[in-house]
């Protein structure tokens, strides 16, 4: 892959990276004296129909935060694959992911053959 290229995704990619965590941080919790992770939740007052409107907004902001962690896993994979010298290999085939994927999708660890072979 051309190097001119390469950085580009990899540029892509750090940004994305960057953009994720700050979503995740906004939308996160804080840190617990042992180390996890504890969400916040909203609290909008002691009536029930701000009760319901507290537990809607923390499970849309829960399935926002797992499709953030996914999105950054995914991102921080294909950073690891561009350091570890294989990006742009599919890992079923193990051929050549075209250029034009990496570069509209650069977290691809697949070819367009084989992801439509796993969505069937």
């Amino acid at each position: 892959m051309d190097s001119e290229i390469l950085a580009t995704i990899k540029s892509k990619l750090e940004a994305e990276k960057e953009r994720l965590e700050q979503e995740l941080k906004q939308l996160g919790g804080h840190q617990t004296e042992d180390g996890t992770m504890e969400p916040n939740f909203p609290q909008f007052g002691d009536k029930e129909d701000e009760n319901a409107a507290e537990v809607a907004l923390f499970s849309d902001n829960k399935s926002l935060e797992e499709t953030f962690e996914r999105e950054l896993r995914d991102v921080s994979k294909a950073l690891d694959r561009i350091k570890n010298g294989n990006y742009g290999i599919c890992k079923y085939c193990k051929k050549q992911i075209l250029i034009q994927r990496l570069l509209a999708r650069p977290e691809s660890s697949s070819c367009v053959n084989c992801k439509e072979q796993l969505s069937k």
